[in-house]
């Protein structure tokens, strides 16, 4: 959010600033409106090189061969529209050197220089055949198969003579291919003769050895499984030329030929041709045709069949989606220029300045596979014409843009006395002063900012007005230096860079570490810890633990950073106590974490849940009989006492008089029952509630803020000695009934919000 911020703020700051930059004359550039194309040139023959440029006058123009550059001579001659003529094209000339070579038109005016696409110029040529017809002997209707093949530049064209004569192409039984292949299916015995390959170009005519075609009998009526003689083979083409992928079959009876992907996707029928009898022809192909092709030789009605397979890849040459586009900014600004190009394989930029190789370093960069440049803080010297050059094994090509820097008289001089200082782990403050000259048209301030270890391309900017002369610049990161240097900026541009100053950001304290404890014993309390992720270095822990509100606390002790337990002992179970930890590193202490651990549970769950009486329990199961004979027992002594009451009526009177003799005694007693009842229903109930709270697998005791007060409030002299006449022994707790009591958990209690965050150091 705050990089956002930052960027909003300086696009604002720069929209100001562009609006009174003035703009670029169209007719300015420098670009070509015709380049040198690929050209197979014919030996001794003249060979015209095409070059036109549109730009502000005057241009020259220059040719360079391989990189050197080309000298006007009586064999090379460039005319005024940029043309280049070679009087005779010679491969190999007397002095050992050719013409052959890749051309680069180069043009020059006064905003620069560009240069042309590589025009690649090689001689046509003609080799012997490497591959030579072969004699065949071939069944009546079967298939014969011939073939030829020979480099030469360009692409030499294949017929075909049977005989010394051109073969009949209008029979239907004959498929010439463009490979150098001929067919003929359903051989006739009128077939039967010399074949011979021709292949001509612009190089001259050669003829291949002649090969034997001899015809038999027929046995059609044998069944032949389908198989394939002939399969496709992987091709490399590029766009728009043919392919034709060969597939030759036989078999009895004559099996049908099917094509597909091995991809499952359509093969189309736009551009698409079967030639002969099984052979497929793709015309004009595209980057979309790339793959797997299976040729398929199915037995009619069964689905008996033989395949093969041939890969064909297409390339296409580079070409432009986004080339760059001429800009012109004030000295001192930043200058981005885009280049993005498209073809297959993928294509590889390259960028010129004033046709010479872009050096990059310094204030030059280049980013994203080269597809970014970017010049940072231009100066007169980055005015220049930049070149893309996009290129691939299909081809190259490239487009031109000029940075014009504007400049004028008057920009302001360099901010002085630039200084930093850092407030805080994430804060730094920077000051300067106004320059020294030329600050009456000073618009603001840019701030460029990085980190010292990031390279001069991963710095970014702060705008400020013009009556700023420091800013805190926000979101960094601890302990990390930074490097500043500012600008003034005035509506035509920018001042130089001022010196720079380097700063470190403060150190950061380690945040509170999680703590957790465990009653071991009505002694010993286990205390648990983990470390924070950034807590630097020389870092270690302090642990402070006292009785609930004491002044004092025991400690520190100290412990190093790769320790996280301790057990404190000697405690006294009927107490609660406050255990307060934190971490430290160079830069000081961080905020404690405090827990408060109750002991007391810890002694009433060992009464508690001490061992029963088995022997008893067994004993009164065996004395069932005996209960029920007490009871006969029981209701004989229940008339006696009835009739003894009635007796006794004038007695029971007397007596009671003499208790309403002695009310205070019994109002006294009243109370302490009361008080015993509430005493042992209050204790219960708390019970209940722990359960409650405790019901789940954390098992952690959580204490209202109520039960936390009383807990830690310290008794009147009332309450002292009330407590201290209803304090528990060991003989009245065996005197209390056992469902008068819930067994708790041994868990310590939760920090309080509020208590922690009153015993925070």
């Amino acid at each position: 959010m705050a990089s956002t911020r930052r960027h909003r703020r300086l696009l604002s700051f720069l929209g100001i600033l562009l609006n009174a930059l003035i703009g670029v004359l169209c007719e300015a550039d420098l670009s070509f409106t015709l380049e040198p194309s690929d050209i197979i040139a014919v030996q001794e023959q003249p060979l015209m090189l095409h070059c036109q440029v549109d730009g502000i006058p005057p241009v020259t123009t220059q040719w360079r061969r391989n990189g050197l550059l080309l000298t006007q001579d009586k064999h090379h001659t460039t005319f005024i529209n940029g043309s280049l003529l070679i009087a005779h094209f010679q491969k190999t000339k007397p002095d050992g050197a050719s013409d052959e070579g890749d051309y680069e038109c180069m043009a020059q005016n006064s905003f620069g220089r560009v240069v042309s696409r590589k025009a690649r110029i090689q001689a046509a040529t003609m080799a012997d055949f490497h591959v030579q017809p072969e004699s065949v002997h071939v069944e009546e209707s079967g298939v014969a198969r011939f073939q030829c093949q020979i480099h030469g530049l360009p692409e030499p064209a294949i017929s075909w003579e049977k005989d010394r004569r051109p073969v009949d192409t209008k029979d239907a039984r004959y498929t010439l291919l463009p490979t150098g292949v001929l067919q003929i299916t359903g051989v006739r015995e009128e077939d039967s003769g010399r074949f011979c390959c021709v292949a001509h170009n612009s190089a001259g005519v050669k003829h291949s050895a002649e090969a034997l075609l001899t015809v038999s009998g027929s046995q059609s009526s044998v069944y032949k499984e389908p198989m394939i003689l002939v399969g496709p083979e992987n091709l490399t083409l590029t766009v728009h030329q043919t392919a034709i992928l060969e597939c030759v079959a036989t078999g009895y009876p004559r099996p049908i030929v099917s094509w597909s992907r091995l991809d499952g996707r359509p093969i189309g029928v736009e551009g698409i041709q079967v030639l002969g009898t099984g052979n497929l022809m793709i015309s004009d192909v595209g980057v979309q045709h790339s793959g797997v092709y299976v040729c398929a030789a199915n037995k009619p009605g069964t689905r008996v069949r033989r395949t093969a397979q041939g890969r064909l890849v297409v390339q296409a040459p580079a070409e432009f989606v986004q080339p760059p586009q001429s800009i012109a900014r004030p000295v001192g600004t930043n200058a981005i220029f885009t280049c993005q190009a498209r073809g297959e394989p993928e294509p590889q930029l390259t960028w010129l300045k004033n046709g010479q190789v872009l050096e990059t370093g310094g204030n030059v960069k280049l980013r994203n596979n080269n597809s970014t440049l970017t010049v940072n803080s231009i100066s007169r010297d980055d005015e220049a014409i930049y070149q893309c050059i996009a290129e691939n094994s299909a081809g190259s090509t490239q487009a031109s843009a000029r940075l014009t820097v504007l400049w004028v008289d008057g920009l302001p001089g360099v901010p002085t006395h630039v200084a930093a200082e850092a407030l805080s782990p994430t804060t730094i403050r920077l000051s300067w002063r106004e320059p020294d000259q030329n600050t009456q048209d000073i618009i603001g301030y840019v701030l460029h900012i990085r980190k010292t270890s990031d390279p001069v391309d991963m710095e970014y900017e702060e705008a400020v007005s013009k009556v700023t002369l420091q800013q805190v610049i926000r979101d960094l990161e601890p302990s990390t230096n930074y490097t500043f240097y500012v600008k003034a900026y005035t509506s035509h541009g920018a001042s130089k860079a001022s010196d720079s100053v380097t700063e470190s950001s403060r150190g950061e304290v380690p945040a509170p570490p999680s703590l957790l404890t465990k009653v071991l014993n009505s002694s010993v309390v286990q205390v648990m810890w983990e470390s924070s992720p950034k807590m630097g270095q020389h870092q270690g822990f302090r642990l402070y633990y006292r009785r609930a509100h004491t002044p004092l606390f025991t400690g520190p002790i100290n412990f190093p950073g790769n320790v996280t337990q301790y057990s404190i002992s000697q405690l006294d179970s009927s107490l609660v106590y406050e255990i307060k930890l934190l971490a430290y590193n160079q830069y000081g202490e961080g905020n404690a974490t405090v827990r408060f651990v109750s002991l007391r549970e810890t002694l009433e769950k060992s009464v508690l849940n001490g061992p029963c009486d088995c022997v008893k329990d067994e004993h009164s199961k065996s004395s069932t009989t005996g209960i029920i004979i007490g009871i006969h027992i029981g209701v004989t002594c229940i008339i006696f006492c009835v009739l003894f009451l009635i007796f006794s009526y004038r007695g029971r009177l007397m007596m009671c008089k003499t208790v309403q003799a002695t009310p205070q005694a019994g109002h006294s007693a009243g109370i302490e029952s009361s008080s015993s009842s509430q005493r042992s229903s209050g204790l219960k109930g708390a019970a209940r509630r722990d359960m409650d709270v405790n019901g789940g697998a954390a098992g952690k005791k959580v204490v209202c803020s109520n039960e936390l007060q009383t807990l830690f409030t310290q008794p009147s002299a009332r309450d002292t000695s009330m407590s201290e006449s209803y304090m528990l022994n060991d003989t009245q707790l065996s005197t209390i009934p056992l469902d008068e009591f819930v067994v708790e958990k041994e868990t310590p209690f939760q920090e309080h919000p509020t208590a922690g965050a009153a015993h925070h150091v």
